[in-house]
């Protein structure tokens, strides 16, 4: 019998709690609401949805997504014309400005990817977007080193000087290159020097699939494999310096099992999370992204085993396998198990007594 586990619910549905008896256990598990909350204090971001400014209706449909973080695009998404770029950075500065507080998505679940540093558009786009006190987080593509980083936290200290804002940016730098794939360590370490209040600070590392074929002459194919070594090392290199790791976009965005495949693929190599371009993404990711219904019995009974394993004086114990035999459990393992419960309590789900 499985645990179950909801999917985040549709925009106009409400939390429904379930009760369901697993063998002699009852359990309860918790859907989130349908404007991106849950009951637990911590915040998940799986689903990183892109919505092009350059549109009044997708910037109103974006108000009812469920996605965890919402990126408004002032780049790929917007025509490169100069009038269109001047448009769509007008069209969301009003959009944040004039739309009432309590229908915006909260603070923390709203990006911006503006136009990269090398562009007549990026000074214009960083001083109007920080105007906005709801804005806490800037996607910067093609950061392909340091330096790019220091350019873009002089921009972010000029632009806040104007304003009083006692939070910090997060920045999420865009990995895009062979130059950027080349630095990620230094990237991932990178501290402004101006401080993190004034100058912003790194909060995750994105992979830009299809912009870092285009530099490396990778042909993609949808086995992924050809990308198996640099998403391996975002993540990793993520992970070291205490990152969140964004997956890359699934661009067949009709076929929904590929991008489960996909989704499942991204999580298994340590992603926190995937980027989506269409609203129909959004559950399949939410849904994918948290731990299996296995998984999060298997962590908790290994929680409480270890915890009469300890209180007998011992370090480590045998935990019954599904088909026979006995998996020896430590504590390496007792942190993974650690790392699931906290993962579903932040997804709102709860986690079974055993």
């Amino acid at each position: 019998m499985l645990i179950l586990l909801t999917r985040l619910a549709s925009p106009t549905r409400s939390a429904v709690c379930r009760s369901l008896r697993y063998g002699s256990m009852r359990m309860r598990t918790l859907s989130t609401v349908g404007n991106g909350k849950t009951d637990q204090a911590l915040q998940v971001r799986r689903s990183y949805l892109y919505v092009p400014s350059s549109s009044d209706r997708m910037l109103d449909k974006s108000l009812s997504t469920p996605s965890d973080v919402i990126i408004y695009d002032l780049e790929d998404s917007v025509p490169p014309s100069p009038h269109d770029k001047d448009s769509a950075r007008q069209r969301l500065s009003t959009f944040l400005s004039r739309t009432p507080e309590h229908k915006l998505p909260r603070p923390e679940r709203i990006a911006v990817r503006l136009n990269d540093i090398t562009t007549p558009f990026f000074e214009n786009d960083i001083a109007e977007i920080l105007k906005s006190p709801f804005v806490r987080t800037l996607v910067l593509p093609k950061i392909h080193s340091v330096r790019d980083l220091h350019h873009v936290s002089h921009a972010i200290r000029t632009s806040r000087a104007r304003t009083s804002t006692p939070f910090p940016i997060s920045i999420v730098a865009s990995v895009e290159s062979a130059r950027s794939a080349w630095n990620l360590g230094e990237i991932a370490s990178w501290t402004s020097e101006y401080g993190p209040d004034a100058g912003g600070k790194l909060g995750a590392l994105l992979f830009a699939a299809e912009d870092y074929c285009a530099d490396t002459s990778v042909i993609r194919t949808p086995s992924r494999l050809e990308l198996l070594y640099v998403r391996s090392q975002i993540a990793i290199v993520a992970k070291a310096f205490r990152l969140d790791a964004i997956d890359m976009v699934c661009v067949n965005y009709k076929d929904l099992n590929y991008l489960k495949d996909e989704c499942e693929d991204g999580r298994r190599l340590g992603f926190n999370g995937k980027q989506a371009i269409h609203p129909t993404q959004v559950d399949i990711i939410h849904s994918t992204f948290v731990p299996t219904e296995k998984e999060i019995f298997r962590a908790a009974k290994i929680l409480h085993q270890m915890e009469v394993a300890h209180s007998s004086q011992k370090g480590a114990f045998g935990l019954e396998m599904e088909g026979g035999g006995k998996e020896m459990i430590d504590a390496p393992m007792l942190k993974q198990a650690e790392n699931i419960i906290r993962v579903a309590k932040a997804a709102g789900l709860e986690v079974p007594s055993v």
